[in-house]
């Protein structure tokens, strides 16, 4: 009983086979032609298609859509690409950094001229600060009778390894400088060394006495208030304009 089952299992499989193929269609047995010729006639110049290896293929641009008609089929294009986002624009323009500058000592005589000078720049751009200058004292030997005098003094110095320098001080010339000091007490204590080493007629004057100044103050310096400050040069001077303590 199995056995005949086998048989028409494969007779069955064998006649679906040959139905399948056709084979038995001059018997009026045959599968019905699957056909749609109508699909054929809606395709757009089929010979311009040709298959690309995927190295060599690129995107090609998309048709115009105004050039296919609706319903049309057509090639199969490559996705766009997204563009890169923009950078955000800035909120407000990059601004120069300012620094503060000072020029001082200023003596009555400069503080003025500067004051006039810097009436020119911007208001609340600068100030003129108060303050005192130090006296200053110089252990001094002076004033020679004349340059033969001075001159012998000088070749005295050197024997003894003493250094010296000018006064800067017409009321002081001509006549040698041997040291400049902050306080009389510093320049008493440099007379007295200088005794001890054979210096016997050097004795302890006022260079400048204490008085009165002036800092010239300019706390916010950008790039346009640096440019006007070249009208201050002459007022000042000589004294530079340096970073504020």
């Amino acid at each position: 009983m199995l056995r005949l089952a086998v048989i028409a299992l494969l007779l069955a499989n064998a006649g679906y086979y040959a139905w399948s193929q056709g084979w038995l269609r001059a018997w009026g047995l045959a599968p019905v032609a699957q056909s749609e010729p109508h699909r054929l006639e809606q395709q757009i110049r089929p010979e311009t298609l040709r298959i690309l290896q995927v190295q060599d293929a690129t995107p090609a641009a998309p048709a115009p859509a105004s050039e296919a008609p609706a319903g049309s089929a057509s090639a199969p294009t490559s996705a766009a690409q997204p563009s890169p986002p923009s950078a955000p624009p800035s909120s407000s323009a990059p601004t120069s950094a300012t620094v503060c500058l000072q020029a001082g000592l200023l003596d009555a005589r400069q503080a003025d001229a500067v004051r006039a000078a810097a009436a020119a720049l911007p208001q609340g751009s600068w100030s003129l600060q108060s303050s005192t200058i130090p006296g200053r004292w110089m252990v001094y030997m002076g004033r020679f009778a004349d340059d033969e005098a001075l001159a012998k003094k000088r070749a005295e110095l050197r024997t003894r390894k003493v250094p010296y320098d000018r006064p800067n001080n017409p009321a002081l010339e001509p006549g040698l400088s041997l040291g400049r000091f902050a306080t009389e007490e510093a320049a008493q204590r440099a007379l007295t060394t200088l005794s001890n080493q054979g210096v016997r007629t050097a004795k302890v004057v006022v260079e400048r006495a204490e008085a009165e100044g002036f800092t010239l103050r300019l706390p916010a310096v950008d790039d346009a208030l640096r440019a006007q400050l070249d009208a201050l040069r002459p007022a000042l001077a000589g004294k530079p304009l340096r970073a504020c303590d």
